[in-house]
Protein backbone atom coordinates (compact mmCIF):
# COMPACT_ATOMS: atom_id res chain seq x y z
CA UNK A 1 0.00 0.00 0.00
CA UNK A 2 3.05 2.50 0.72
CA UNK A 3 4.59 2.15 -2.62
CA UNK A 4 1.27 2.81 -4.34
CA UNK A 5 0.11 5.33 -2.34
CA UNK A 6 3.98 7.07 -3.46
CA UNK A 7 3.74 6.11 -6.75
CA UNK A 8 0.17 8.29 -6.72
CA UNK A 9 2.00 10.96 -5.07
CA UNK A 10 4.11 11.19 -7.57
CA UNK A 11 2.23 11.38 -10.27
CA UNK A 12 3.21 8.39 -11.94
CA UNK A 13 0.77 5.41 -13.50
CA UNK A 14 1.80 1.53 -13.70
CA UNK A 15 -0.29 0.01 -15.74
CA UNK A 16 0.26 -3.62 -17.01
CA UNK A 17 -1.28 -5.33 -19.80
CA UNK A 18 -2.12 -8.59 -20.22
CA UNK A 19 0.09 -10.41 -22.93
CA UNK A 20 -2.16 -10.96 -26.11
CA UNK A 21 -1.40 -13.95 -28.54
CA UNK A 22 -2.69 -13.79 -32.02
CA UNK A 23 -4.30 -16.35 -33.05
CA UNK A 24 -3.62 -17.52 -37.04
CA UNK A 25 -6.24 -18.22 -39.44
CA UNK A 26 -7.81 -21.42 -38.98
CA UNK A 27 -7.21 -24.20 -41.11
CA UNK A 28 -10.71 -26.32 -41.74
CA UNK A 29 -10.64 -30.16 -40.39
CA UNK A 30 -12.69 -32.55 -41.93
CA UNK A 31 -12.13 -36.28 -41.42
CA UNK A 32 -14.85 -38.51 -42.48
CA UNK A 33 -15.08 -42.61 -42.59
CA UNK A 34 -18.09 -44.25 -43.50
CA UNK A 35 -21.15 -42.28 -41.31
CA UNK A 36 -18.48 -40.66 -38.82
CA UNK A 37 -16.82 -37.66 -39.00
CA UNK A 38 -14.91 -35.10 -36.93
CA UNK A 39 -15.05 -31.73 -38.75
CA UNK A 40 -13.95 -28.61 -36.80
CA UNK A 41 -11.33 -26.00 -37.35
CA UNK A 42 -8.21 -25.58 -35.75
CA UNK A 43 -6.45 -22.48 -34.76
CA UNK A 44 -2.70 -21.67 -33.46
CA UNK A 45 -1.41 -19.16 -31.37
CA UNK A 46 1.44 -18.12 -29.88
CA UNK A 47 1.81 -21.74 -27.61
CA UNK A 48 -0.90 -23.39 -28.14
CA UNK A 49 -3.19 -25.23 -30.88
CA UNK A 50 -7.39 -25.30 -30.25
CA UNK A 51 -9.55 -27.94 -32.38
CA UNK A 52 -12.89 -27.09 -32.01
CA UNK A 53 -14.77 -29.75 -33.75
CA UNK A 54 -17.96 -31.78 -33.74
CA UNK A 55 -17.83 -35.55 -33.56
CA UNK A 56 -20.26 -38.38 -34.65
CA UNK A 57 -19.21 -42.10 -33.84
CA UNK A 58 -21.03 -44.95 -35.81
CA UNK A 59 -20.29 -47.86 -34.34
CA UNK A 60 -17.08 -46.75 -31.89
CA UNK A 61 -14.52 -44.49 -33.06
CA UNK A 62 -11.47 -42.43 -31.13
CA UNK A 63 -9.98 -39.30 -32.59
CA UNK A 64 -6.65 -38.27 -31.82
CA UNK A 65 -4.64 -35.19 -31.96
CA UNK A 66 -0.86 -34.57 -31.82
CA UNK A 67 0.63 -31.18 -32.24
CA UNK A 68 4.52 -30.75 -33.90
CA UNK A 69 7.12 -28.24 -34.13
CA UNK A 70 8.81 -29.54 -37.10
CA UNK A 71 9.09 -33.21 -36.66
CA UNK A 72 9.31 -32.96 -32.53
CA UNK A 73 6.11 -33.81 -30.61
CA UNK A 74 4.69 -31.39 -28.11
CA UNK A 75 1.30 -32.42 -26.67
CA UNK A 76 -1.08 -35.31 -27.57
CA UNK A 77 -4.48 -36.12 -26.44
CA UNK A 78 -7.51 -37.87 -27.36
CA UNK A 79 -11.44 -38.69 -26.50
CA UNK A 80 -12.27 -41.53 -25.15
CA UNK A 81 -13.89 -44.40 -27.26
CA UNK A 82 -17.46 -43.03 -28.51
CA UNK A 83 -19.94 -45.78 -29.47
CA UNK A 84 -22.84 -44.55 -31.47
CA UNK A 85 -23.06 -41.08 -29.96
CA UNK A 86 -22.02 -37.30 -31.21
CA UNK A 87 -21.44 -33.75 -30.11
CA UNK A 88 -18.65 -31.43 -29.31
CA UNK A 89 -15.27 -32.85 -29.55
CA UNK A 90 -12.81 -29.87 -28.59
CA UNK A 91 -9.07 -29.94 -27.82
CA UNK A 92 -6.97 -27.59 -26.35
CA UNK A 93 -2.99 -28.76 -26.60
CA UNK A 94 0.19 -27.20 -25.41
CA UNK A 95 2.73 -25.72 -27.48
CA UNK A 96 5.54 -24.51 -25.12
CA UNK A 97 8.27 -23.64 -27.10
CA UNK A 98 10.22 -20.42 -29.09
CA UNK A 99 7.33 -20.34 -32.03
CA UNK A 100 5.03 -22.77 -31.24
CA UNK A 101 3.47 -25.31 -33.20
CA UNK A 102 3.16 -25.36 -36.46
CA UNK A 103 1.37 -28.73 -37.15
CA UNK A 104 -0.95 -31.11 -36.33
CA UNK A 105 -2.19 -34.42 -36.90
CA UNK A 106 -5.91 -35.12 -36.45
CA UNK A 107 -6.38 -38.58 -37.02
CA UNK A 108 -9.65 -40.94 -36.20
CA UNK A 109 -9.40 -44.94 -35.16
CA UNK A 110 -12.09 -47.37 -34.50
CA UNK A 111 -12.84 -49.05 -31.20
CA UNK A 112 -9.82 -51.20 -31.43
CA UNK A 113 -7.56 -48.33 -32.14
CA UNK A 114 -6.98 -49.44 -35.34
CA UNK A 115 -6.01 -46.07 -37.94
CA UNK A 116 -9.03 -45.33 -39.67
CA UNK A 117 -8.39 -41.77 -41.50
CA UNK A 118 -6.47 -38.47 -40.59
CA UNK A 119 -5.09 -35.53 -41.65
CA UNK A 120 -2.43 -33.25 -41.28
CA UNK A 121 -3.09 -29.79 -40.37
CA UNK A 122 -0.55 -26.62 -40.93
CA UNK A 123 -0.28 -23.24 -39.10
CA UNK A 124 -0.52 -21.71 -42.58
CA UNK A 125 -3.90 -22.14 -42.89
CA UNK A 126 -4.88 -25.69 -44.21
CA UNK A 127 -4.83 -29.49 -44.02
CA UNK A 128 -3.98 -32.58 -46.21
CA UNK A 129 -4.97 -36.00 -46.19
CA UNK A 130 -2.65 -38.48 -44.35
CA UNK A 131 -0.41 -38.11 -41.48
CA UNK A 132 2.87 -36.81 -42.79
Amino acid sequence: MAVTAAASVAGVVFAATPATAAVTAGATVSIEYGASYYKGTASWSNRSVAVDASFKATGCRRVYVRAFAGSTSLDFKSTSTWCDRSGPADFALAADVVGGSDNIWVYMTDGNQNYLKGQTCYRAGYCIDGLH
